[in-house]
């Protein structure tokens, strides 16, 4: 009789199991991409908030976007000649074109739109965005790949004017 008890219980146990645990992995997966999506979220938002930055020439609002380690070659070079706060340009328009996993953080491509005189130039970016304790910060800026991005325009956005012509791209210096 007891074991007749013990038996059923397993069995049970073990369908109860069974049913709470319908889809087999999908909890393990859900619970690995949870992070990847937040940092890939986070990384976005933090070259979002740098660009708008760049295009409004706020260069206090640019360099809380960095990790603290990176501020001081920020303030060397941010608004130098070669800047990416430099007075004789403007950014008209900048879209992040890809997210994803880089071997030191999220890397994070995107494309700016330059003003210079009366000159037009799409200049690629890519930016590498860390997790500095509680929070996330970008670890570094360079030139990006001058291959065409996948929508082979650059769209504006809600606050920008569409492009006018687009020559080839040249790269932003890297604080």
């Amino acid at each position: 009789m007891t074991y007749r008890r013990l038996a059923l219980g397993v069995l049970g146990g073990s369908l109860l199991v069974t049913l709470l645990g319908c889809g087999g992995d999908e909890p393990a997966e859900s619970a690995e991409e949870a992070p990847a999506v937040e940092s890939a979220t986070k990384a976005r938002e933090r070259v979002q908030a740098y660009l708008d930055a760049v295009a409004a020439k706020d260069v206090a609002a640019g360099r809380s976007q960095f990790c603290a380690v990176m501020q001081p070659a920020f303030d060397a070079v941010a608004t130098g000649p070669s800047g990416d706060f430099a007075d004789h340009f403007e950014v008209s328009q900048a879209q992040i074109t890809e997210v994803g996993p880089g071997p030191r953080g999220e890397e994070v491509s995107a494309r700016v739109l330059v003003t210079t005189d009366a000159d037009e130039v799409i200049r690629p970016l890519l930016f590498t965005v860390t997790r500095d304790g509680a929070d996330w910060c970008i670890a570094s800026e360079t030139p990006g790949s001058t291959a065409p991005a996948s929508t082979g325009t650059l769209e504006p956005t809600e606050t920008q004017p569409p492009p006018s012509p687009q020559s080839e791209p040249a790269p932003l210096s890297a604080p």
